[in-house]
């Protein structure tokens, strides 16, 4: 029999204007993505100090609307749905039923029984599939329609300035997380205040035929305030900054909301049941065997995910996500650490295992970066 091909790669509504910029590219979770296009530091950089532009079209995009949508919602997910009011968006988390988290997801409510799910790409069948089963029972319909969304990223302390040269929408009141319809560079879109950088920013999502045009009217917008384009690589250490979580690094179906600090997500005491309740509910009763914690290099050399952490010589503890931030100078990592060591890495000295090299480390609360909000 002939060996099967490889599936091909999905390529984004944007994928042209990246081969036009010289970006180099990358597969992620079956997507054809950039991955930086000149420098990923320079693009870190921009994000900071002034605006990147990023295409974030590989999301994945559900709708759940029918009568009894929000219903299907509150115990599909940990969150309380129906307290989501039209118009905002909520950050929540779809876990199994032993609590373990399936993905970590936005939900924006768009009108009456009608709601934007957002998914991680390389997660979006699988919740479309839970959210269908979960679905089952209620008058609600799932629909996957990640395919009729481009979705764009604007990110910076400079973002607002340059969106308002292409929109009549208010955006000072346009609060965080909040999505509303506006027109941006003459086209229909969901612009909503929401990010994955740690800074001020907006996502547009808009129809696929009208991206590249949106992509063309920031860029000219934002020439002269220093945005340019950004890739995969300065989001990751822009999130890592912000002690973002990211889904298979410091999520997992491994790992429980409250493992990974975030059980402020889960809402045991809204009206109803919901899948892994039971579980969260006993978790959440127990001391954490594990915590999240920062930690900061002390030598050059940087920590990756998967090294070890040691206290006192022996494995305490893992990094799940590590790289050198452009914004502090130094290495930094976020890790699983035992929350038996948390006390005696103090004492007795933290380092993570570099290859074979115990290079020392700090140990520092999350966030590494909170932008000035003044």
């Amino acid at each position: 029999m002939p060996e099967s091909q490889p599936a091909a790669l999905k390529r984004t509504p944007l994928a042209a204007v990246h081969e036009s910029l010289g970006a180099v590219m990358t597969d992620f979770a079956g997507w054809q993505m950039p991955l930086r296009y000149r420098s990923e530091t320079a693009e870190h950089n921009a994000v900071r100090t002034a605006a990147g532009l990023f295409d974030l079209s590989h999301m994945g995009e559900l709708r759940v609307t029918g009568t009894e949508a929000t219903a299907a919602l509150d115990y599909a997910l940990v969150s309380d749905i129906a307290a989501v009011r039209q118009g905002r968006a909520k950050y929540t988390m779809i876990v199994a039923a032993d609590g373990g988290v399936i993905d970590d997801l936005i939900v924006y409510h768009l009108a009456d029984n009608d709601y934007l799910v957002v998914a991680n790409a390389s997660n979006a069948a699988t919740v479309a599939q839970e959210l269908t089963e979960r679905a089952m029972g209620y008058q609600a319909t799932v629909t996957d329609r990640t395919e009729d969304y481009a979705l764009l990223a604007i990110q910076g302390p400079k973002s607002a300035a340059i969106a308002a040269k292409l929109t009549s929408t208010d955006l000072s009141a346009l609060k965080y997380y909040a999505g509303y319809p506006a027109t941006v560079a003459g086209q229909d879109v969901l612009l909503a205040r929401t990010g994955y950088t740690g800074e001020d920013g907006f996502e547009i999502y808009a129809d696929p035929a009208a991206a590249a045009g949106i992509w063309t009217a920031l860029t000219e917008a934002g020439s002269a305030e220093g945005l340019i384009p950004a890739g995969l690589a300065a989001r990751d250490s822009l999130r890592l900054e912000a002690g973002m979580p990211l889904y298979g690094n410091e999520l997992s179906l491994e790992v429980t909301p409250y493992d990974a600090g975030l059980g402020r997500v889960v809402k045991l005491d809204k009206a109803g049941d919901f899948v892994g309740k039971a579980a969260l509910a006993q978790r959440a009763q127990e001391p954490p065997v594990r915590t999240l914690v920062g930690l900061t290099g002390q030598s050059r050399r940087v920590p990756r995910h998967g090294y070890p952490v040691l206290v006192a010589g022996v494995q305490a503890g893992t990094v799940t996500s590590g790289g050198h931030s452009p914004t502090l100078g130094k290495p930094i990592a976020i890790a699983y650490l035992d929350t038996s060591a948390a006390g005696q890495a103090a004492i007795d000295g933290l380092a993570v295992d570099i290859r074979g090299s115990a290079e020392p480390a700090t140990l520092v609360s999350l966030p590494f970066y909170r932008r000035d909000r003044h």
